[in-house]
């Protein structure tokens, strides 16, 4: 079995760049800078031969390269309790063209169709055990955050390994995009 999502990875610039704004609450969980990435379809645990089909299946995907942009910080609550911090990512069609793309092809292939909406976004932080009053301040503090737009040229399949501390994120496949 191997758990795999797929996702946009970030040059090495903007993690620096969002690695600036992790600190100052208590009882947050920040993730290392390494492990950002915007998370374009989760997948979890497959086998082998599933993992196998999905490579096939995501390297049929045609979609162009596209500019994107890092902006604004939020929350994610789950039963009323704030889950995590992240960084919004400014919707466009061609990111939303992508992440479906991705969906279908992966339905395709026997997957369930993915349950959540699609939000794009790069987590920050886990936050279970930080005082709400503490996250909103710091949400305050960062919703103007604006990031050099990039352009996305690829996309990847990570296979993501559980740790103690911190999952091990490991880049598995790039898909380019072309023009």
């Amino acid at each position: 079995m191997i758990r795999l999502f797929v996702a946009l990875d970030l040059p090495a610039e903007l993690k620096t760049h969002l690695a600036m704004l992790a600190g100052g609450i208590p009882g947050a969980k920040w993730v290392p800078p390494e492990n950002y990435h915007l998370t374009l379809r989760f997948i979890g645990e497959v086998e082998n031969w599933r993992a196998q089909e999905v490579d096939d299946a995501l390297a049929n995907i045609r979609a162009r390269p596209f500019e994107l942009a890092l902006t604004g910080a939020g929350l994610f609550e789950k039963a009323g309790r704030v889950q995590s911090i992240y960084i919004s990512a400014a919707r466009n069609e061609s990111l939303g063209f992508l992440a479906c793309k991705i969906e279908t092809a992966l339905q395709r292939i026997g997957l369930q169709p993915e349950r959540k909406k699609f939000t794009p976004h790069v987590t920050l932080a886990r936050t279970d055990k930080a005082a709400p009053e503490k996250l909103i301040s710091w949400v305050q503090a960062h919703n103007l955050f604006r990031a050099a737009p990039l352009m996305v040229e690829h996309f990847t399949l990570f296979s993501s390994q559980l740790g103690k501390q911190n999952s091990v994120y490991t880049p598995e496949v790039d898909y380019a995009l072309a023009a």
